[in-house]
């Protein structure tokens, strides 16, 4: 684990994810009333727990099986928002540009989730 990492908001993956759950948030404004109770809040409510699955895998980095798992619940969560962005631009709320920026962001998000899924030894804390 890199020493400059003392809290999850340290992570670039939190940072990136924290970042799109705000242009998520800004987006959805805009979606039309009737899309208040399903579409806006799933997508607002899977942005965001991303971060809040990373926060707990952060604090359970003493148990590398957990760290793992809630680190696969963003994953999944992450995944999710890619279903409602892409919801959202075949219903024409976003445009293509938006939906491919924030594709391409949830990405990134999911690549650095894998990466460190598969590599916990690097963010874990040793039991003595």
């Amino acid at each position: 684990m890199s020493e400059n990492i003392r809290h999850f908001r340290d992570l670039r993956v939190y940072q990136s994810g924290m970042e799109a759950v705000i242009s998520v948030f800004d987006r959805s404004k805009g979606f039309p009333d009737e899309e208040k109770y399903s579409l806006t809040d799933q997508i607002r409510r899977s942005s965001r727990s991303v971060c809040a699955n990373l926060a707990e895998a952060w604090r359970k980095r003493r148990y590398p099986r957990s760290f793992v798992s809630k680190l696969n619940d963003a994953e999944a969560e992450a995944a999710e928002t890619q279903v409602w962005l892409e919801v959202a631009q075949r219903h024409g709320y976003i445009s293509q540009q938006e939906f491919d920026e924030l594709d391409l962001n949830y990405e990134n998000i999911l690549g650095m989730l894998v990466k460190m899924a598969a590599e916990p030894s690097k963010w874990t804390i040793e039991s003595k």
